[in-house]
């Protein structure tokens, strides 16, 4: 994509072909219309533009900002916004979210990105598909509504990896697989969630806000993207929530099995506590031991050893320490 590009839009949506983009006062606008120029800050082109477009202070740290949280903020007729989408990118990590930073009036728009967001391409491709929004308003939430389209398979691809371990076979994943990929999940949700709880309010403060350029089709809209937005912030909670009670299962079932090793580990000293008291009694080294003469005396006190581990595992099975007894 070229690092600036401009859209004129007419009041009845006709219009979306790019036209040159020099400067924001440049802009070819319809009566009644408005332009749209999006910048692709990454490289210098961009950045010039945004440099000499004639923006205030303000306005310029803005757009220009590295580090952005989902907002919106009024000045007058005048709107700032910031907003974040998933990144798609090669190699990306999705919750890595891309910010948009927009300036928004009655005749002007500009979105300024540094990295591709694909949300921004979509809505540029649908002017092919049928017309041009009628608004500025309007361009916002179809941008708001395509980042949520794009948003949406991410957090479906989360849930179907929360379905999973929840459904998963005993013996099937190592804890430690199951560990990893819980913990995976858990960081997107959380990083995802940080940035769509904001977005909600960004976009619902722009449909409340006393605007001239805010018609009723745009507020409409609006709406539309701030609940599709906040199904998918709740999604995302649902999802940590869920991954908080698989966690909670792994941690019970290693518990579990700890708890089981250590009753096996108490059983067999406890069996061989007696044994070991006897045999270190028949060993000292003094006169007067029983059968000390005799050939069957070892014969005879290995068998008694046995004979009493046997009624020692007996007692233990009886009482419960080696598995279930038996109903009567």
């Amino acid at each position: 994509m070229n690092d600036v590009l401009a859209f004129a839009f007419a009041p009845d949506g006709s219009g979306g072909a790019v036209a040159p983009a020099p400067r924001a006062a440049d802009q070819p606008v319809p009566e009644g219309g408005f332009a749209w120029v999006h910048v692709n800050a990454s490289g210098p082109v961009g950045q010039g533009w945004v440099a000499g477009a004639g923006f205030d202070a303000i306005t310029h740290a803005a757009l220009t900002a590295t580090e952005t949280r989902p907002r919106a903020t009024v000045h007058g007729q005048t709107v700032l916004m910031s907003l974040r989408g998933v990144n798609l990118n090669p190699g990306a990590e999705p919750e890595d979210m891309v910010s948009l930073r927009i300036y928004v009036s009655a005749r002007l728009v500009v979105t300024v990105e540094r990295r591709e967001l694909n949300a921004v391409d979509d809505v540029i491709a649908g002017f092919e598909r049928g017309p041009g929004p009628t608004s500025p308003g309007e361009l916002i939430a179809r941008i708001a509504l395509r980042s949520a389209d794009r948003t949406e398979p991410v957090v479906a691809a989360l849930n179907e990896r929360i379905d999973d371990l929840e459904a998963g076979e005993p013996g099937t994943r190592t804890r430690a697989d199951q560990r990893g990929e819980l913990a995976d999940i858990r960081r997107m949700a959380i990083l995802m969630r940080r940035y769509l709880f904001p977005q909600r309010d960004a976009l619902s403060s722009l449909e409340i806000e006393d605007l001239a350029w805010l018609d009723r089709h745009a507020r409409s809209r609006l709406r539309e993207a701030t609940e599709r937005v906040t199904r998918l912030a709740e999604e995302l909670d649902a999802i940590r929530d869920r991954a908080q009670v698989v966690h909670d299962m792994i941690i019970d079932a290693r518990s579990e099995a700890m708890n089981r090793q250590m009753l096996l580990l108490s059983v067999v000293s406890a069996v061989f506590l007696p044994l070991t008291f006897l045999t270190g009694l028949l060993g000292i080294n003094v006169a007067g031991i029983p059968g000390a003469a005799s050939p069957l005396a070892f014969w005879s006190v290995a068998g008694l050893l046995l004979a009493l581990a046997g009624g020692l595992v007996w007692l233990f099975r009886r009482l419960g320490f080696l598995g279930e007894r038996r109903a009567k």
